[in-house]
């Protein structure tokens, strides 16, 4: 598994210490990924416009950065800090389509941007499924796993079919199938739990 990524504290005083500083790479490494998985599961109709969104979301924090102070005891996860500027970026891009009259689907846009803006648990929800995408990302592009192992995974676990069928198709005992289901959850979970520690979620 991954090395878990320092915590969002340390991180965020570097880069507000120093913009220029390699310590930002790793910052848009770690939190990109998230970023786009979010905005895919928040605002699907934007996702031709998702790479500009995010970008201008990491210039926005950028500007920010100098004299904003991050304390997870006070503001609680930094995750709910960075979507609500990912968010303030995907209404105003919807907004433009509105203007523009660019999509058939302007009013469904502009409901998405309203609803984007409401204290709800769609936003949460969505950035826990994201760092839940990440983790999974994470562990089946180990090069340590074997292409069966991964395969048999993806039939059970994310696919969903069932452990006999999968054990059947590979030519592997049913138990073989359900060790290796757990074996990688177990994994995921984990790698779930050190990136929601990092930034100051709650990993439960």
């Amino acid at each position: 598994m991954k090395e878990a990524p320092t915590t969002s504290t340390r991180l965020l005083r570097d880069i507000a210490a120093d913009r220029d500083s390699l310590r930002w790479n790793d910052f848009v490494r770690r939190y990109r990924p998230m970023m786009h998985s979010y905005l895919a599961q928040r605002f699907p109709t934007l996702s031709a416009e998702a790479d500009d969104i995010v970008q201008e979301t990491l210039l926005g924090l950028m500007e920010a950065l100098p004299d904003y102070r991050y304390d997870p005891e006070e503001l609680g996860s930094f995750h709910n800090y960075l979507t609500g500027i990912l968010r303030n970026q995907a209404c105003k891009a919807l907004r433009r389509r509105a203007r523009e009259g660019r999509s058939q689907e302007v009013a469904a846009d502009l409901a998405l941007a309203e609803a984007a803006s409401e204290p709800d648990n769609g936003g949460e929800n969505a950035w826990r499924d994201a760092v839940c995408d990440i983790a999974l990302r994470q562990v089946l592009s180990d090069s340590s796993l074997q292409e069966r192992t991964r395969e048999v995974f993806r039939r059970v676990a994310v696919a969903g079919e069932s452990p006999a069928a999968v054990a059947e198709a590979f030519g592997i005992e049913r138990n073989a199938v359900d060790q290796i289901k757990n074996r990688l959850l177990r994994r995921i979970r984990q790698t779930v739990a050190a990136l929601a520690a990092a930034d100051g979620s709650d990993a439960g």
